[in-house]
């Protein structure tokens, strides 16, 4: 905890003192981004249409870029160069969280077994906290649009995030890893409390200028984390937990459909 407060901290400062770092030649942007996470883990059936739609999330972020285009201590425009006038750098800081259930065919109604009653009882939770940088491309001119000249600007973005997860799993069948809450491929598999990971993080999205000095934005991200502990969950069969079970072939990834809102710091 004390880590995610020095990084929002270090982060909060890098917004405030943007008059000092605008001499280096470039102006700054603020937003706020916000919409529902889908998050792909252990729990469910793979490739499930209820799972996917069920086990969703929300998530928020703190969005700032660095605009190569425009210098904010001089009130004007940088010298025209391609990285100028196409590409961005987005830092931000990102949390959310998502409750987890079995969702696929076997949990069921007609689904009797003990198994399916200890699938149905078990659920989880993650909260997510990440803070990373991404490049930013705009295949239209970001003079242009800053100029009014289109009300529409789509970009591709790819970066890396540094992430911080807390993890819970129960089951209203009592103790995990005993005979009556847990199957088989479930024991020794939970992964409770805290840890840290990084993620690969890709999007595409389009701005609409609102005003000379804002933009909505619409951003459809995917993350991929190296780990499959985000959830609290990592299920195997034999070999005393080292052999993964036939759903769980990779790592948790999440897909966040966002909007913002993005305004211009002269």
């Amino acid at each position: 905890m004390n880590t995610r407060i020095l990084l929002m901290v270090f982060f909060l400062l890098v917004f405030a003192r943007q008059e000092v770092y605008s001499q280096f030649g470039f102006s700054h942007e603020v937003g706020l981004i916000t919409g529902p996470v889908v998050f792909y883990s252990d729990f469910g059936q793979r490739n499930n249409f209820e799972t996917n739609v069920k086990n969703v999330g929300f998530g928020v972020g703190l969005i700032h870029y660095l605009n190569f285009s425009y210098r904010a201590d001089c009130n004007c425009y940088t010298r025209d160069t391609y990285f100028n006038d196409h590409f961005k750098i987005r830092n931000e800081i990102d949390y959310h969280k998502t409750s987890f259930e079995h969702f696929g065919q076997w949990v069921e109604a007609d689904q009797t077994s003990l198994f399916a009653d200890q699938l149905r009882a078990m659920s989880g939770s993650t909260s997510v906290f990440e803070i990373g940088s991404q490049l930013e491309y705009f295949p239209l001119s970001i003079r242009d649009f800053s100029a009014g000249a289109f009300k529409i600007a789509p970009f591709i973005s790819f970066g890396v995030h540094w992430v911080s997860y807390t993890a819970e799993v129960e089951s209203s069948l009592g103790p995990l890893n005993t005979p009556i809450s847990t199957p088989d491929k479930y024991y020794n598999a939970f992964q409770q409390g805290s840890a840290s990971t990084w993620a690969m993080v890709g999007s595409v999205g389009v701005r609409y200028k609102l005003t000379p000095m804002s933009d909505l934005m619409l951003d459809s991200r995917w993350e991929y984390y190296f780990s499959d502990n985000l959830d609290g969950l990592n299920p195997s069969l034999e070999n005393n937990g080292t052999t993964p079970v036939p759903e769980n072939k990779a790592n948790e990834w999440i897909y966040w459909l966002n909007i913002g809102y993005i305004y211009y710091i002269e």
